[in-house]
């Protein structure tokens, strides 16, 4: 933990140059299925931006919905704008990567340079592209992860998704900077079209039916490992909803899990099993108490006390930093709400291999 709050600290917050001339043509691509109800406001978000026209499109890639996602897009009736129907390209029984595949067909008809990704439930902040563009222009890099906010918590469970995902945003930018271990989201994250193509895209890891964002990049960082970026800078953030229900939001963490047997760095593995393994002993130390004595009682208030203290090490400057110190208030029942939840989706990642993603049973 002291080597992630010192390489978050170190690592320099980007600013778009004040001589950055756009110059790079670039992609978004969005897959979707039955997001009819955000699909809008994203795309929105994207097109309202000053970045040049003629050096932007949008490709949404509608994956057999059964809501107007496909029809809402095409309103827009802007050239840079359109929709591939998923339908068009692969059967739904031929496939269960069914975003890698999205991602796979749009990009091969994609004008752009760089490739951004997001997903259909986020909106954008307003100088997103340039962030990206700039970036990309001054390092040449080949992989760039970006952070990733919950906005709008209605409840308890909200704030503590909101809270650790802003400390994990601290994690993912931290061990980028450090080099030392690479995690990203794939609501927001880019990579030049001719690397992904140059690494064979998804060969190899299609077999998981998530995945399309880390270990893609764990591909892409194999074959060049110091051309990773993050662009630190809470105003190049993308938002979407925390989940709203323990079974969504369980569901959605044991999907992310069960990818963690196909990462190809053993640093990433390494520290998710020293979490997982430490937060099931204070949890064993605990049942422990009325069969062992005091002995116990007093190892699992030392250990508890601990995970407080580094918890709180990170979690306070990366909430500043993102602007969100009012998430601070729910620090305490999220230490607790985040030892439940790390002992439970540890287990059940490793127990239950399907999970139901976007209406599907998938692994």
């Amino acid at each position: 933990m002291r080597r992630y709050i010192h390489h978050w600290s170190q690592l320099p917050e980007w600013d778009i140059p004040i001589s950055y001339y756009p110059k790079t043509a670039l992609t978004v691509l969005i897959p979707a299925r039955n997001e009819a109800n955000n699909i809008g406001a994203c795309i929105q978000t994207i097109i309202q931006q000053d970045y040049p026209k003629e050096l932007l499109e949008v490709i949404v890639i509608d994956d057999h919905s059964t809501d107007e996602t496909a029809q809402i897009v095409q309103n827009f009736n802007l050239e840079n704008v359109k929709v591939l129907a998923l339908a068009d390209f692969v059967e739904e029984s031929n496939t269960k990567s069914f975003k890698k595949r999205a991602i796979e067909i749009g990009l091969a008809q994609a004008k752009g340079q760089l490739i951004l990704s997001t997903d259909a439930d986020c909106i954008v902040p307003r100088k997103w592209l340039s962030f990206f563009a700039s970036y990309y222009q001054a390092k040449d890099p080949v992989f760039i992860a970006a952070p990733v906010n919950f906005y709008q918590e209605k409840n308890l469970l909200q704030r503590f998704q909101s809270l650790d995902f802003v400390g994990m945003m601290g994690i993912t930018g931290a061990g980028i900077h450090g080099n030392f271990m690479r995690m990203c989201n794939g609501a927001n994250l880019a990579y030049p079209k001719h690397i992904f193509e140059k690494v064979g895209g998804f060969e190899g890891i299609d077999h998981v039916a998530s995945g399309d964002d880390m270990l893609l990049m764990q591909k892409i960082a194999s074959h060049c490992p110091d051309r990773i970026g993050f662009i630190k800078n809470k105003d190049c953030t993308v938002l979407t909803e925390a989940k709203p229900t323990w079974r969504s939001f369980l569901n959605q963490r044991i999907r992310w899990a069960s990818k963690s047997s196909s990462y190809t760095e053993w640093k990433v593995t390494f520290n998710l099993a020293m979490v997982f393994f430490f937060c099931v002993s204070i949890v064993v130390n605990f049942v422990l108490i009325p069969f062992s004595g005091i002995g116990f009682l007093y190892l699992f208030l030392f250990q508890i006390m601990i995970k407080m203290l580094v918890d709180f090490a990170l979690l306070l400057p990366t909430s500043r930093f993102f602007a969100r110190s009012d998430l601070m208030r729910s620090f305490l029942p999220s230490v607790f709400l985040h030892l439940f939840y790390i002992v439970v989706v540890g287990f059940m990642a490793n127990l239950k291999k399907e999970y139901v993603w976007k209406g599907r049973k998938t692994k």
